[in-house]
């Protein structure tokens, strides 16, 4: 029965896919509105990782090497897009417009969001039907061509998901001057994968009985998202290649090869079943940034690009306002059959002391944190052998809150009484690293979203405390210690704790 429950839940849901357009392509359009109809690349090194219609109609094509993209498209117009800051900006800004609509937004990458519209199609579907209206129009495409079933109450949702994600498509063109594809399905994976059925700039509508067509349509096991690289290839040696070999494969068999959560989630991909939720991004787990080249081969060279990645780096930590504890360095030897994934990573603490300098002095942080990342380096290469590397990326991750910096902790109120002379340098130190957003990097790994509001939000909850019942300032401490009037203000929870930390 629970089964049959949870089944008839999922039938319910609605999940929009919002895919952009060459997205990197079209910020560089709207930032230089002469290149628009023009065939354009972005160049990062010597590869186009991107380019327009335009130039893909000349035979450019993505991943393509700057000499080969010459070749084909003389006219071909190149940006260099190694500063990710403006598609980074860009993509948040995306990210917070349809947060206007639904609050279940998750990015995935700079160029593609899902969005939840369960709740908003429900009562879409509930004005409907009181007002006795049976005809509701497709937006977009229909995959497969499938007739509508106005009497199923499913295709009903998945329709007036489509109308929705027609409206958030139109909201980011008029506002941003973008363009995307849109797929809208019962879940997560599929609408990925029928996002991309008609572009550019269109959508499709996924009912349920064309999913296994969509699923087994994919010519390879890789092309299902959420198996990535390494599984695809254990599954080659195991004779799997496409969805349907997956689907036939035997369960015990594949559990003993893979273990019983990935063999079990991964044969569920292959049916198209994703229960998988719409997780809000919030703020970035971690900040990273890497550089790729043809060779780096001394220990020097190594040393001179870990500080040209840094300085970003910092900048984008430092108006984040948290602190890292954690430092990780990657690395990709050369390899002539296992071009892209052949990466190796270690990572270490940072020390206390350095920690302390983060936001304050991060050019006396530089040197000490290269040293750290070289002798990071040298657990994974040794260089008194020759080695080839073609990547090199840096990342901060184990994000903590200063005390110092964040409204909602007691350091934050405790800073906010009438300050002795001299220390106001702190308290304006505070302010400032609270009012940046993001930076510059080459390749990062960063999912922030909805940075005011949250602010905002938490603003609003602190003005909405009830005065009624809030215990008068402690006599056992000295007025010295915290302003009684910021004291009456906070939240009784805060205050019970500064009262067992000064008790």
């Amino acid at each position: 029965h629970s089964k049959s429950v949870s089944a008839r839940r999922a039938a319910c849901r609605a999940i929009v896919h919002i895919d952009l357009d060459c997205f990197y392509a079209q910020v560089e359009t709207i930032r230089n509105p002469e290149l628009r109809d023009k065939p354009l690349g972005v160049q990062q090194k010597y590869i186009v990782v991107t380019c327009n219609y335009e130039a893909r109609k000349r035979g450019v094509k993505k991943m393509m090497s700057v000499k080969d993209a010459k070749e084909k498209c003389p006219q071909l117009i190149l940006v260099n897009g190694e500063d990710l800051t403006p598609y980074r900006e860009m993509s948040y800004k995306v990210t917070e417009l349809l947060g206007e609509f639904c609050p279940l937004v998750e990015r995935l990458g700079f160029d593609e969001n899902f969005v939840d519209i369960t709740e908003i199609v429900e009562k879409r579907l509930n004005q409907l039907q009181q007002s006795g209206c049976s005809r509701v129009c497709v937006s977009g495409h229909v995959y497969n061509n499938q007739a509508i079933n106005l009497h199923d109450t499913t295709h009903v949702r998945l329709v007036i998901g489509s109308r929705i994600a027609e409206e958030f498509r139109e909201a980011i063109h008029a506002r941003l001057g973008l363009t995307g594809c849109a797929g809208v399905a019962s879940n997560k994976l599929l609408s990925k994968l029928v996002s991309g059925t008609f572009k550019p700039n269109q959508q499709t509508v996924l009912l349920p009985e064309s999913s296994q067509d969509l699923i087994r349509s994919l010519d390879h096991i890789q092309k299902v998202p959420g198996i990535g690289y390494k599984t695809a290839k254990r599954l080659e040696t195991l004779g799997v290649r496409n969805v349907c070999d997956l689907q036939a494969f035997p369960s015990a068999v594949l559990e003993k090869e893979l273990g019983i959560s990935i063999a079990q989630r991964i044969q569920k991909l292959s049916y198209g079943e994703d229960d998988s939720p719409v997780m809000p991004s919030g703020p970035p787990q971690s900040f990273s940034d890497e550089d790729s080249f043809k060779k780096c081969s001394s220990e020097v060279e190594v040393k001179e690009k870990i500080e040209e990645l840094l300085p970003n780096l910092l900048d984008r930590v430092y108006k984040d306002g948290r602190q890292p504890h954690t430092v990780r360095l990657t690395i990709r030897r050369f390899s002539s059959t296992n071009k892209w994934f052949n990466r190796e990573s270690r990572q270490c603490p940072i020390p206390p002391h350095l920690i302390q300098k983060f936001g304050k002095e991060s050019s006396n942080v530089i040197s000490p944190l290269v040293d750290i990342l070289i002798k990071l380096f040298r657990k994974m290469i040794d260089v008194d052998l020759p080695f080839h590397l073609t990547l090199l990326g840096v990342c901060f991750s184990n994000l903590k809150d200063l005390p110092s910096s964040t409204k909602g902790s007691i350091g934050f109120y405790l800073k906010q009484m009438s300050p002795p002379s001299g220390s106001g340098k702190r308290v304006r130190e505070v302010e400032d690293v609270s009012q940046g957003e993001g930076s510059a990097s080459r390749t990062q790994n960063c999912n922030r979203t909805g940075t005011t509001k949250t602010r905002k939000l938490s603003e609003e909850k602190k003005s909405n405390v009830k005065k009624a019942g809030v215990p008068n300032f402690p006599f056992h401490l000295s007025p010295g210690d915290i302003d009684q009037e910021v004291f009456r203000e906070l939240p009784e929870d805060i205050q019970k704790e500064i009262i067992s930390e000064k008790t």
